[in-house]
């Protein structure tokens, strides 16, 4: 026992002999480190390699003491602030850094802005007119119907003239968006009401209109420019006959002088152009390009514009939303009555079934 005591006795001291030794090493490495990142001028000139690992490392050192301190000392106070610090994230910055694009009117997020009041200026590639096939053909949707409730012609005229920046329906079967359109040949008293559905629902459409239209409603073409909605062109004169039987420069002007009207006038460019009668051949639907037009047909149209013969408010409405299916390019007459009736209606119906409406670019 006596001896065991002994030994205890010298121990102790020992371990403060080594212990010692290794707190003086330590406080005189935080020493270096510290004289490092405060001298880091001075230490650049006389050692850049050696300064540069110690500033580093002092650097990390502080800054996680620094953040440390500061995280025990300012803790988030509720856990809402929580989520406001979790959200901030790069990908949230990246994302709200991002300028908007024509690109993203495609987004469904995106419905119904407007990149600008005074229309949009097309550049497109030109396309060769020479040997292009000048048979009228007779634009209408047909019955056939794939899985997504798309008519299969206007798929097939896509697919065939899409390349002419022409558009039968928007390819969009993972997107259930609704294109309105309005045609606007001759004003029947239903315009205005038209509108103040579309503003109580929210809803932006193309209104093609021709150049006598414009001409005798300015008030009413003021109207759907103020308001946020697409005006396009419908020609001059409507030919019944269609552009296709017009010469090239006859169908050049029933284009350019609608546009150039629309222009002075209402300071707007128009870049989307309806045919009338939807009659259009290969070479015409190519020398719109040229123009810098889009062509917008439709995949869906119904016989509306019978003044003197109005089809039924509620079967025209079951039609409507029969019909209704992805990428969906409506053409209704805006002297209609009937569609006066049922184009709230429509609206509403079509929203309860997913669909979103987006103005036509």
């Amino acid at each position: 026992m006596h001896k065991k005591r002994r030994r205890r006795k010298n121990y102790r001291p020992r371990i403060i002999a080594y212990v010692i030794p290794l707190l003086c090493v330590f406080l005189a490495g935080i020493g270096v480190v510290r004289a490092f990142t405060s001298n880091d001028s001075k230490s650049k000139q006389e050692s850049p390699g050696l300064q540069a690992a110690f500033s580093e490392f002092g650097r990390s050192v502080l800054d996680a003491a620094s953040s440390k301190d500061n995280s025990d000392k300012n803790p988030p106070d509720t856990e809402a602030d929580k989520d406001t610090v979790d959200s901030k994230t790069p990908d949230a910055e990246e994302d709200s850094a991002k300028e908007f694009t024509l690109a993203d009117l495609d987004n469904p997020q995106g419905f119904d802005e407007r990149p600008t009041e005074n229309g949009i200026v097309l550049a497109n590639e030109q396309i060769d007119l020479n040997g292009l096939d000048t048979t009228c053909l007779d634009w209408g949707q047909g019955g056939d119907l794939d899985e997504y409730n798309r008519p299969a012609g206007c798929m097939q005229y896509q697919e065939k003239y899409g390349k002419y920046n022409a558009y039968f329906i928007k390819d969009e079967p993972e997107k259930k968006v609704i294109y309105l359109t309005m045609d606007e040949g001759y004003e029947y008293g239903c315009s205005s009401r038209i509108m103040d559905t579309l503003k109580e629902k929210d809803v932006h459409v193309v209104f093609f209109v021709t150049k006598p239209y414009a001409e005798q409603n300015p008030d009413l073409v003021q109207r759907m420019i103020d308001e946020g909605h697409e005006v396009g062109n419908h020609s001059v004169t409507h030919p019944a006959a269609g552009l296709p039987s017009q010469d090239i420069e006859t169908q050049t002007y029933e284009i350019n002088e609608n546009h150039r009207y629309i222009k002075e006038q209402f300071g707007y460019d128009m870049h989307l152009f309806r045919y009338p009668a939807g009659k259009f051949s290969q070479q015409s639907i190519a020398l719109i390009n040229n123009l810098n037009y889009k062509s917008v047909f439709w995949s869906f149209a119904y016989l509306d514009y019978d003044v003197e013969n109005q089809p039924d408010p509620a079967e025209s409405l079951q039609k409507a939303i029969s019909k209704l299916h992805p990428g969906a390019i409506y053409l209704l007459h805006a002297e209609s009555e009937t569609n006066t009736q049922i184009l709230g209606d429509f609206i509403d119906q079509a929203r309860a079934q997913g669909y979103e409406f987006k103005v036509f670019q």
